[in-house]
């Protein structure tokens, strides 16, 4: 996996992993870790305000002096001071989701800066392409917190993206392993983000009992719920049987945002409140059962995919 491909030399890395900008989760620890083992680091600029980011931008160059990103999403209320920040910090790749690329692709990259964009379906993938984004991340429906409303899994979403466009494709959702990196590659991706396997390692900003309470995760323990609000995959727990009960009652969008409330994702993956708390991970958490450093993640998963390469090689049809 060493070899250079569109999507390492895009961003001026190693391998063509990128870390999921999960919030509160993916601080400059999380980010410079993966950087430093030859991944793309990614902060979740969603999670920090301003001089915030500014700080957490500042922190990770201290650890790293490789290629790091910032994830906005562009729906969020501080989105023009933030990219300001981002201008002025010269960060030097930025992921935008949640919104519209054309906003804020072509002054990105008039600034010298690699965009990368997060959709969920072939047609979103065009637009984001058509905007001048220099890759594209396809998500699949397996994928932790907010969702596309498709429902797309990873396995139909790749190949549909890569026919419908040029630039170059990175997969995400449900990629926890070196066979699933492999699987996207054979599909048609030239990269990964991964987010459930980092936001469970020991340089992740999750509180301790958010880790552990995924780690005795089964599978069918995470559930796409609000969709009348914005879709989001919820793990089990205290918050989410009370979306559940409040759906199954038929509640308007106006009284789910009201059960949702203001910082309950703060308090649940940062602050450990499992019962109040919004708990948000993929369905893969369900594969995963032991907290680890990113160094020993990053060289298993790198390990394994060059293991399954070196195996496939030997299969004739």
């Amino acid at each position: 996996m060493r070899n250079q491909n569109r999507v390492t030399q895009l961003l001026g890395i190693e391998y063509p992993i990128i870390q999921g900008g999960m919030a509160w989760t993916s601080g400059y620890k999380l980010a410079a870790a993966v950087s430093q083992e030859g991944g793309l680091g990614v902060l979740a600029g969603g999670t920090f305000y301003p001089e915030e980011l500014r700080e957490e931008i500042r922190h990770t160059r201290k650890l790293t002096d490789k290629p790091f990103a910032v994830n906005i999403p562009l729906v969020m209320k501080t989105v023009e001071e933030t990219m300001q920040v981002i201008i002025e910090e010269r960060v030097p790749i930025v992921i935008t989701s949640a919104g519209n690329p054309a906003t804020w692709t072509a002054r990105l990259k008039e600034e010298g800066i690699t965009v990368l964009h997060v959709v969920s379906s072939s047609k979103f993938a065009q637009k984001a392409e058509a905007a001048g984004v220099d890759s594209v991340i396809a998500e699949g429906f397996e994928a932790g917190g907010h969702n596309g409303r498709e429902e797309t899994t990873t396995l139909c979403l790749i190949p549909a993206v890569r026919e419908v466009i040029q630039v170059p494709l990175i997969a995400a959702g449900g990629i926890a392993s070196g066979a699933a990196i492999v699987a996207c590659m054979a599909l048609g991706a030239e990269g990964v983000q991964i987010g459930t396997a980092f936001a469970l390692t020991e340089e992740s900003a999750c509180h301790q009992a958010f880790k552990e309470h995924c780690f005795a995760l089964g599978e069918g323990d995470t559930k796409l719920m609000l969709k009348k609000l914005v879709p989001t995959r919820l793990a089990k727990g205290g918050f989410m049987d009370q979306v559940a009960e409040a759906e199954a009652k038929g509640a308007t969008k106006e009284e789910l945002a009201t059960l949702l409330g203001k910082g309950r994702a703060k308090i649940g993956m940062s602050g450990g409140d499992l019962q109040e708390g919004e708990l948000e991970i993929g369905q893969i958490a369900s594969t995963i059962n032991a907290i680890r450093p990113v160094r020993e993640v990053m060289n298993q998963l790198l390990h394994d995919a060059k293991a399954i390469l070196r195996d496939l090689s030997k299969i004739t049809l």
